[in-house]
């Protein structure tokens, strides 16, 4: 029970750390980034799961193109930022449904080694480098808490994803040019999107397996590979989806799934974020490593 409390302590302080360094200016007038203003009419109905009803079709940029543009969040994620995989209700804020959908029962489907190494982490959440202010890699990037911004520019190669957590951002590459040399590795990875039909379908590789997929020890190695779809509902929902192989860590490749819904508040902007690499000061309001 220590350590699912640690856990609960961790999450909220991240919150407060990125939360109290926001300049006034940028609480009272929606944020202080220089980002290009969207459109975000439509509804302002904001459901925790499916396509938001009677939100309008989605539109198409000039290249005739899905328009996915705008400033999003993910609460159909449930608490996948805590534990992506199913879990009981026994965490208090911390319980509650994941995202994966495949296998059925919802458990990420480990050799025996990764077991024994998720329980090392389950004991000690002070390794998750997320605590520490390291970029949250892919596909964890998508829900966490916070919101993202989505940039489509006119005749562009590429499309780039903005995350308020971590100054994080994604250029994914649509130019059709192959992946980076498979010794280049990064938190982020490297992306190389294409469109099938109306679905933007995303593979990632050159993941530095330094990066966990939620707060409950479930790490990843440098093999990992990440297919991603996104697929637009309607003109406020993405329907969002990613299939993740990795030999050496899992038996078999596993799916997660979850909508994504436009955040429809007026003027609203990605704010400052306050956590930067290396960050230590988890270690003042935990036991740090000598949790037990």
């Amino acid at each position: 029970m220590r350590t699912l409390w640690t856990l609960a302590i961790v999450l909220v302080s991240m919150a407060l750390v990125g939360l109290s360094a926001l300049p006034s200016t940028a609480q009272q007038q929606g944020g202080a980034a220089n980002l290009p203003k969207v459109d975000v009419s439509g509804s302002s109905s904001v459901p925790t799961g499916g396509a938001q009803k009677g939100a309008p079709p989605f539109t198409r940029t000039p290249d005739g193109k899905p328009n996915m543009q705008g400033i999003w969040d993910s609460p159909q994620a449930g608490w996948s930022a805590w534990d992506i995989e199913q879990h009981p209700d026994a965490f208090q804020i911390l319980g509650g449904p994941g995202a994966i959908v495949d296998p059925p029962g919802g458990k990420i489907p480990y050799q025996p080694w990764g077991l024994e190494k998720r329980q090392y982490y389950i004991d000690h959440p002070i390794e998750d480098p997320q605590a520490h202010c390291y970029l949250s890699g892919v596909p964890r990037q998508w829900y966490t808490p916070f919101g993202l911004q989505i940039l489509q520019p006119p005749g562009a190669p590429y499309i780039v994803v903005l995350h308020e957590s971590h100054h994080a951002y994604r250029i994914i590459k649509m130019d059709g040019k192959p992946h980076l040399p498979a010794s280049i590795k990064m938190y982020e990875g490297d992306s190389v999107g294409k469109w099938e039909g109306d679905t933007l379908v995303i593979d990632v590789r050159n993941l530095n397996g330094r990066t966990w997929f939620d707060m409950a020890g479930n790490f990843t190695t440098e093999n990992l590979h990440v297919v991603e779809r996104l697929t637009m509902a309607n003109a406020n929902t993405i329907n969002y989806e990613a299939t993740i192989e990795d030999s050496t860590l899992y038996t078999r490749p596993w799916k997660i799934a979850f909508t994504i819904t436009r955040n429809t508040k007026p003027n609203n902007e990605l704010l400052e974020f306050a956590c930067y690499e290396g960050e230590r000061d988890l270690e003042h309001y935990t036991d740090g490593a000598k949790l037990k």
